[in-house]
């Protein structure tokens, strides 16, 4: 029937499934994937295989305006109120996980030698150091939870999103200089490129966010104003990929310059929050679902079982390590960890972005599938997990 109506079964499909999931105290974004499975061609095949194939521009679009809010919760003024014990917790739990995950995982698939392992796993890897914010926001709001677990939750969760990207950006780099393999595995490949490419992402982003909060001084028409924050997105996305940058921490940069620069940052994120993030969202995360391949994820269940444990042992570790080393409350160290299961969100964007890279085109639909898959475990058990927390932390009703 044409594009507009795939488009407007997915949100109308989309938005049911979210208010679904709701309604089973559960995040949206698990109602959207779970749609997304079912519109897909081997289950209902109401999604045409040619439209999902070609949503490439739709999905692109919608990583550059996440990345971006990502980067508003990365205003000096907040960083500063965090505290220390935060920042090493976020550092730990985030980079223990990433650690945990390549090498586990590497050793978990087989299929030939250590080495010829590490280029997949590390891009697995790098999607296990972010949290999911808006599933722990979720739960605090419903019960109404405050204190230093609880904050520490929320101060975590907003900040690792940011060091996955990074994590995500170092281990494309290297995963592609070990593929290419021999003469490639050099200084300049393994180290001074990678550098380079996340040097040259954050200085387009911060460019681009100087640019963005000048023009934002001079437009008064909040409608204006969001169509030049979002042309200012696609243009950087596109900028970086054309020069072989990384677009996601690109536009994330643009973001955090934003929010520390333009006093009408608060503005704009709101009105992209209230208008425009739910229909990004279910577009998104309905397309992402419709990716999902059961056969390749039924074949490969022993790695997502171990990507969920590995996972879970490095948040697990690296929040007792940070909180300890920043002298954190004892509940903290005890209960924190609990809390930042959930995982959702940008982690499958990035695989998504990994799977168009032509250096990955041979694993792209096993890290897709894998992905998703954790995605709805990690989003069904991880509310659980939160709620465990803040309530065995007496943080309930405060």
């Amino acid at each position: 029937m044409g594009p507009l109506f795939n488009l407007g079964i997915i949100l109308l499909f989309g938005y049911l499934g979210g208010l679904i999931a709701e309604r089973l105290k559960l995040p949206r974004i698990v109602g959207y994937i779970l749609i997304g499975i079912l519109l897909e061609p081997s289950v209902l095949g109401i999604l045409p295989a040619d439209f999902i194939s070609n949503s490439i521009i739709a999905n692109n679009f919608a990583l550059a305006i996440i990345t971006f809010s990502i980067g508003s919760s990365l205003a000096l003024s907040k960083i500063r109120q965090l505290g220390k014990s935060i920042l090493w917790i976020t550092v730990f739990e985030a980079e223990f996980a990433f650690i945990l995950v390549a090498i586990g995982m590497a050793l978990v698939m087989g299929g030939g030698t250590f080495w010829q392992s590490l280029p997949l796993a590390l891009l697995i890897a790098a999607l296990a150091s972010p949290t999911d914010p808006t599933a722990i926001l979720a739960v605090v709001h419903e019960y109404r939870a405050d204190g230093p677990v609880t904050r520490t939750l929320m101060g975590v969760a907003a900040s690792d999103d940011a060091l996955g990207i990074m994590n995500f950006s170092l281990a494309t780099a290297f995963a592609s200089a070990l593929l290419l393999g021999g003469s490639y595995l050099t200084l300049n490949a393994t180290i001074l490129h990678p550098l380079l490419i996340i040097l040259g992402s954050i200085l387009i982003g911060v460019v681009l966010g100087i640019i963005l909060s000048m023009l934002a001084k001079i437009i008064d028409n909040p409608g204006a104003l969001i169509a030049i924050v979002f042309g200012m997105l696609c243009a950087c996305f596109g900028a970086t990929r054309y020069f072989g940058l990384d677009e996601l921490l690109s536009t994330m940069t643009v973001g955090i310059a934003f929010v520390n620069l333009s006093r009408k940052s608060g503005e704009v994120f709101s009105l992209i929050s209230s208008y425009f993030e739910e229909m990004i969202f279910i577009i998104f995360f309905v397309l992402a679902g419709a990716h999902l391949r059961f056969d390749t994820l039924a074949s490969n269940w022993v790695w997502v079982l171990a990507f969920v444990i590995l996972r879970t042992a490095g948040k697990f570790s690296g929040t007792f390590l940070g909180s300890k080393i920043a002298g954190a409350e004892p509940k903290v160290k005890k209960f924190a960890a609990y809390g930042l299961l959930p995982q959702g969100g940008i982690v499958v964007g990035l695989a998504l972005l990994a799977r168009q890279d032509p250096h990955f085109q041979a694993f792209g639909t096993v890290l897709v599938s894998l992905i998703l898959g954790t995605t709805v475990i990690h989003e069904f058990l991880g509310p659980i997990f939160t709620k465990f927390a803040i309530s065995r932390a007496g943080e309930m009703g405060k």
